[in-house]
């Protein structure tokens, strides 16, 4: 069965060709183009696709409204992934996307629009409720904490790698416990522990858990 896919992006040029690269793939329909929030809103609620690709910023304010969009989503239509293009390199905003989990959400820069492999291998991610982070925000967010032998998740234990990875799917504690056959206590030390490990100690717990999971997923190549 074909991925349905709502694009959201107030440029014509830029959706009508989002919308050309989609339709050439034999497992990806477009279900609606949309050119604001209102317009997007209205697409999913009528269509509800099984991602939408949006653009961060679009009427009517241009500034977050697929930020915006994308947690209401986790509300109103929490089956539904989300790909957010962004023209530049701003963590901030990749931080408050993933803020509530990173299950079926991806970060990536518009300049990947030129890229169809990667754009197409992020929604066919996020349809599986997988996450994608493009590699040039996380090396902004992690500030040179690359994936080399000296990366800090190298001095995480197997049990901690493990629950990192359960959280990185956008489980909270209770899922992974049960997922690891744990109590909500020991996986709460274990998270305790991997956040200490990879200096993230002095942090709100939710900036702490999505700075986590951007480490880990740029150790796993993004």
């Amino acid at each position: 069965m074909a991925i349905r896919v709502v694009v959201a992006e107030d440029s014509m040029l830029v959706r009508e060709g989002l919308a050309a690269v989609l339709a050439a793939q034999d497992d990806i329909e477009v279900a609606a183009l949309c050119e604001d929030l209102d317009q997007l809103n209205a697409a999913v609620e009528e269509h509800r696709p099984d991602v939408v690709l949006t653009d961060i910023r679009m009427p009517p304010t241009g500034t977050d409204e697929g930020i915006r969009f994308a947690t209401a989503l986790r509300e109103t239509a929490p089956e539904t992934g989300v790909v957010v293009l962004s023209q530049y390199v701003e963590p901030a905003y990749a931080v408050d996307l993933l803020d509530q989990g990173s299950r079926g959400r991806a970060y990536l820069l518009k300049e990947r629009i030129s890229e169809p492999d990667h754009l197409m291998a992020a929604i066919r991610q996020v349809a599986n409720g997988g996450s994608v982070v493009d590699p040039q925000v996380v090396d902004s967010l992690v500030a040179g904490r690359s994936r080399s032998a000296a990366s800090p998740l190298r001095d995480l234990t197997p049990r901690e790698t493990e629950v990192l990875a359960e959280i990185a799917q956008g489980k909270n504690n209770a899922a992974v416990a049960e997922a690891l056959v744990l109590s909500e206590r020991a996986v709460e030390k274990h998270i305790n522990s991997l956040f200490a490990k990879l200096g993230l100690g002095a942090e709100p717990d939710v900036h702490r858990r999505v700075k986590a999971v951007l480490l880990y997923l740029a150790d796993q190549g993004g």
